[in-house]
C-alpha cells in the first residue's frame, strides 16, 4: 500500500499561513469536498495506489461501485448484512481527504477562511480583514457520525435554539442563539448516518433538505447555510430489521445505493482474520505471544463460512465477520491457558482449542425459526458438526496426497496417544517417537522450516490425528479435556 498512509495519523506539519492575509497570498482556493474526494480518488487510481486500503474482499465488486459513486459527487447508503465491514468501509473514505484544509479559527462550521458562510464569520472578517486568524484542521477531525437510534433528535442531527446564548440578551430572531448538530458541525466533511432505517421517519425528514438542497432549517429560523458535506448511510436490509425503513423521498435523494457482501472467496476470509483477529495483547510475562497456524485460521474461515450457508441458520440476518474474528482470538486465549495450565511458555493453537469457539460464539448466530423457545443443545450440536466439517475441509484441501500410512502405522499394535488440555506438545510428540513424513507435513501447514519447533510440530501431529479421525482411519474418545486417538 505504498503511498497511504493512516489517515487518523499526521503525515506532515500544517502549511504555513495563519492569517487570511498570508492564505490569499499563498494561492489557496476553496474547493467543495466532494471534489477534494475526487481528485484524491483518480490521482489513487492513476498511481496504482489502493483507494481504500484495508478494505478486504470488496475489490473487484464494492469498491468500483463506492468508487463510481465518489467521482459522481453522489452521496450514497451502504445496504448490507450485519458484520460485512460498511461502518469500516465509510470510516476509510476519510483517507480521501486533503490531509489539512484551512478553517477560520473559533468556527463552529469549519468554514473556510476564503468562504465564509454564517453571520459570525462574515463578522470576523470585517472587523480583522487580512489578520483573521486562520488555523488548519486535520482531515481525522472532518469526519462525524451517528448512531441512529430511536432517541435521536433533529436538535441532535440539525440544531437547535440554545437557551443559554438567549439568557445572554441575545433576541430569538438572532440566528447565532442557535446551537448547530452533527451534521452542520462537520461541514467540508464527512458525516455518517449509521442504522438509517432506525431513525425515526419524521427525524429522517430533516436530512432531505441537507441531500437536496445541502441547506439546513432550524425551527423558525431563516438559516440558510450553504452546507459542503459528504453524507453516507449505512442500513440492513429491511425485510431483516423490522424496526423501520429508510422514507421513499430520503432514498430517493441519496445518488448511489451500493450493496455489501460477505468475502466471496475463502482466501479473502482468511484474509480478513488476518488482518482483524486482535490476539497480540495476549501474551504477557508469564508466556509469549500466542501464535495461531495457518490451517487453524482457515479451520476458522471455513467454519464461518458454513455456518452462514446453513439451512439452520436465519440467512436474512446474516453471520458477522465479527463471528468469525471473535472466533479466531478465543481459539489464540484457549492456547494461552492450556500453555499456563500445562506450564508451557510458547502458546502454539491446536485442534484441543477448536471447541471452545462454539459456546462462545453461540449467541452470535440465529437459528431459523428457533420461535421464542430455542433449543440451546440442538443449536450447539449444529455448530459441532459444522466445525468438524471445517476441520475435515481443511484436513483434505491441506493434506491431499500427503502419504499418513507411517503415522497411522503407529496405532497397529493397539497403541494409543493422549492429548487434551492438560497434554503438553513435548508429551504429544513424546508418545509417538519419530513421525514419518513430518517435515513434509509441516510444510504443508506453511511452517517454515526455520519455525519448526516443538509446539509447531504438536500442532501439525495433533491436526493430522484429527483429520485421520474424521475420515474414519482414526477412532477416538472424548472425555472432559482428555482426548484418546487409537485405532
Amino acid at each position: 500500500m505504498a503511498g497511504v498512509t493512516d489517515p487518523g495519523v499526521p503525515a506532515s506539519a500544517p502549511p504555513a499561513p495563519t492569517t487570511l492575509g498570508a492564505l490569499r497570498d499563498s494561492g489557496a482556493t476553496p474547493r467543495p469536498v466532494k471534489a477534494e474526494i475526487r481528485a484524491n480518488l483518480l490521482a489513487r487510481l492513476a498511481a496504482g495506489e489502493p483507494t481504500l486500503p484495508g478494505i478486504v474482499g470488496f475489490e473487484d465488486t464494492v469498491v468500483p461501485e463506492v468508487e463510481r459513486a465518489l467521482i459522481a459527487g453522489h452521496d450514497l447508503v451502504l445496504l448490507g448484512e450485519r458484520g460485512q465491514g460498511k461502518t469500516r468501509l465509510i470510516r476509510t473514505l476519510v483517507g480521501l481527504l486533503d490531509e489539512w484544509t484551512p478553517v477560520l479559527v473559533g468556527s463552529e462550521l469549519n468554514e473556510h477562511p476564503l468562504a465564509p458562510i454564517s453571520v459570525w464569520a462574515h463578522r470576523q472578517i470585517a472587523e480583522h480583514g487580512d489578520a483573521t486568524p486562520v488555523g488548519w484542521l486535520h482531515r481525522s477531525e472532518r469526519f462525524g457520525e451517528k448512531l441512529a437510534t430511536p432517541d435521536t433528535s433533529v436538535g441532535d442531527l440539525i440544531g437547535d435554539v440554545d437557551p443559554i446564548k438567549v439568557a445572554e440578551g441575545r433576541t430569538l430572531g438572532d440566528p447565532e442563539t442557535v446551537h448547530y448538530g452533527l451534521v452542520p458541525r462537520t461541514n467540508r466533511g464527512i458525516f455518517s448516518v449509521n442504522e438509517l432505517p432506525d431513525l425515526a421517519e419524521r427525524i429522517q425528514v430533516a436530512l432531505l433538505n441537507v441531500l437536496e438542497e445541502r441547506d439546513i432549517q432550524i425551527r423558525g429560523y431563516r438559516v440558510r447555510l450553504p452546507l459542503d458535506l459528504l453524507l453516507v448511510a449505512s442500513a440492513n436490509p429491511e425485510d431483516y430489521t423490522n424496526r423501520g425503513r429508510i422514507i421513499t423521498p430520503l432514498k430517493d435523494r441519496f445518488g448511489a445505493e451500493v450493496r455489501t457482501h460477505y468475502p466471496i472467496e475463502l482466501v479473502d476470509e482468511v484474509r480478513l482474520l488476518n488482518q482483524e483477529a486482535d490476539t497480540s495483547w495476549l501474551g504477557d510475562g508469564m508466556v509469549e505471544q500466542p501464535l495461531v497456524p495457518e490451517h487453524l485460521v482457515e479451520i476458522v474461515a471455513r467454519f464461518t463460512r458454513l455456518v452462514r450457508d446453513s439451512s439452520q441458520v436465519d440467512q436474512r440476518s446474516g453471520v458477522s465477520a465479527r463471528f468469525a474474528i471473535a472466533g479466531l482470538e478465543t481459539v489464540a486465549a484457549s492456547a494461552v491457558r492450556r500453555a499456563a495450565v500445562a506450564g508451557e511458555t510458547r502458546p502454539v493453537a491446536r485442534v484441543v482449542d477448536l471447541p471452545g469457539i462454539v459456546p462462545a460464539s453461540r449467541g452470535k448466530v440465529e437459528f431459523a425459526d428457533s420461535g421464542s423457545d430455542p433449543d440451546d443443545e440442538r443449536e450447539t450440536e449444529v455448530l459441532e458438526h459444522l466445525l468438524r466439517q471445517a476441520t475435515a475441509q481443511t484436513f483434505r484441501a491441506r493434506c491431499a496426497g500427503l502419504d499418513l500410512t507411517g503415522l497411522q502405522e503407529h496405532f497397529t499394535g493397539g497403541e494409543t496417544v493422549e492429548s487434551g488440555e492438560l497434554v503438553p506438545a513435548a508429551a504429544l510428540l513424546g508418545q509417538l517417537g519419530t513421525i514419518p513424513k513430518l517435515a513434509e507435513l509441516l510444510g504443508r501447514l506453511g511452517v517454515p522450516e526455520g519455525e519448526q519447533s516443538a509446539e509447531q510440530a504438536a500442532a501439525a501431529v495433533e491436526f493430522a490425528l484429527e483429520g485421520l479421525y474424521l475420515t474414519r482411519r482414526l477412532a477416538k474418545d472424548t472425555d472432559g479435556p482428555r482426548t484418546v486417538y487409537g485405532a
